[in-house]
């Protein structure tokens, strides 16, 4: 199977964690999201200790939410002893909800709105993650208004390509995220935050983007920004306590994409950021990374039930399901490959070439092309692997479709963690 949490039971069905996805799909109904808890953990305490290791000096990771957010995940988050980075007020107030520490929460964007810093001093996060110059000017001034001193990072543009896909990709000079070092203005952005009164600068902060197998990228990336650390030591006389390299290792989608071994890549970025600082004669800094899709996307499934299967004599059979573009809207936006088969039928051979269809009013509306399944009939439960990144986070209610249940499966115990939309919830806010 593509990964280890996945198998095959002595009924033929696919499992996940050694529950019984057939079973599962019966239970609760379809489609359903399902999450193996036991890997997230382990993802989580993997990169907890393999950080605490090789980066040391107070270095850790920030679990990035906006890959999977719900109660469920920030209540592990805060057992497994991991920061959280959350994008919006939506995520902030989830955290809250689920009892998360908020001092333990970086609240990022590139577009924090005056009532988005207001709610977010008033709930006392841990640390923003400052953008741009207009965000710094009104952070200092509302924080001041509601007499606090907040820490900040900020997060600049190292003008590095990640060789990832470019919808993907955020280090490069022209991003909207972040402010750029090579123009000069990531130096003024940093002069400006060390003369403000209601504002800690304790480093710098950036991220060049998701789907990286590779440790290259992120040690050229530490490079970069301990170059910037050493240049501000030198012409402002600030040294850096924390440098946070964002996110962005890899997951494989389908068996043709690498396999990454995390802890190897983090131990040859711990070496390298060695090297570094004593070449720039710094006092190494805390090291952040901030891991989302490593964690949780292939700890996820996603089940659908089969409705029909339409061969179109020498052009291709679709299979259409009865979710789609709702509940998986990445192969609409960028085409991203995934790996699919017919869970009660798993033990058997893949010999039915097929797009998989959604069922959205909307041409657009697959789930992939070309893809190798078991042969399929109407009632068949189709399982697509590798769901647990930008699902559900991303989900809609096109066409007034509801949402999926999610259900997390743990020691062979399986709970529903987010209950299935009704119809009512569609029209609830209506007038």
């Amino acid at each position: 199977m593509l990964h280890k949490n996945y198998g095959i039971n002595e009924n033929g069905h696919l499992t996940l964690c050694g529950a019984d996805t057939v079973m599962l799909a019966k239970k609760y109904g379809t489609p359903l999201y399902l999450m193996d808890e036991t890997l997230v953990r382990e993802r989580m305490r993997m990169y907890r200790k393999a950080t605490e290791k090789y980066f040391g000096n107070g270095s850790g990771i920030h679990y990035a939410s906006k890959a999977l957010s719900c109660k469920e995940m920030y209540r592990i988050a805060a057992d497994e002893h991991v920061n959280v980075d959350v994008v919006s007020i939506g995520e902030l107030y989830t955290a809250k909800a689920a009892g998360y520490p908020l001092d333990h929460v970086c609240f990022h964007g590139n577009n924090k709105t005056d009532e988005d810093i207001e709610s977010a001093l008033a709930v006392g996060v841990g640390e923003f993650m400052v953008d741009s110059f207009e965000e710094l000017r009104a952070l200092d001034t509302i924080a001041g208004r509601m007499g606090k001193v907040q820490r900040i990072m900020l997060r600049i543009t190292p003008n590095i390509d990640p060789h990832t896909q470019k919808a993907i990709s955020t280090g490069e000079l022209d991003s909207k995220f972040g402010t750029p070092i090579s123009t000069g203005q990531a130096e003024k952005l940093t002069e400006l935050a060390l003369s403000l009164d209601h504002v800690v600068l304790e480093g710098f902060h950036s991220h060049i983007g998701s789907q990286t197998f590779e440790s290259e990228p992120f040690i050229e990336q530490a490079e970069v920004m301990l170059e910037f650390t050493a240049d501000m030591k030198k012409k402002l006389g600030f040294e850096a306590s924390k440098v946070n390299l964002g996110g962005g290792f890899g997951v494989a989608y389908t068996e043709s994409d690498p396999r990454v071994d995390y802890v190897e890549n983090i131990a040859a970025i711990g070496k390298e950021i060695e090297r570094i600082c004593k070449k720039y004669s710094l006092k190494k800094p805390a090291i952040f990374m901030e891991p989302g899709r490593s964690i949780v996307a292939d700890a996820g499934i996603t089940l659908y039930t089969v409705g029909s299967v339409k061969e179109i004599e020498g052009v291709r059979t679709y299979v259409s399901v009865d979710g789609g573009m709702t509940d998986n809207p990445r192969y609409a936006l960028y085409g991203s490959k995934y790996t699919a088969l017919i869970a009660n039928k798993a033990s058997e051979l893949k010999t039915l070439n097929c797009t998989i269809a959604g069922r959205c009013c909307e041409s657009g509306d697959m789930i992939g092309e070309n893809m190798l399944i078991q042969p399929a009939e109407r009632g068949d439960i189709l399982a697509v692997l590798v769901t647990g990144a930008y699902n559900y986070s991303m989900a809609s209610n096109y066409n007034r479709v509801p949402r999926p249940a999610m259900v997390f499966v743990r020691d062979g115990s399986d709970r529903l963690v987010v209950r299935r939309e009704s119809f009512e919830d569609l029209y609830r806010n209506d007038i």
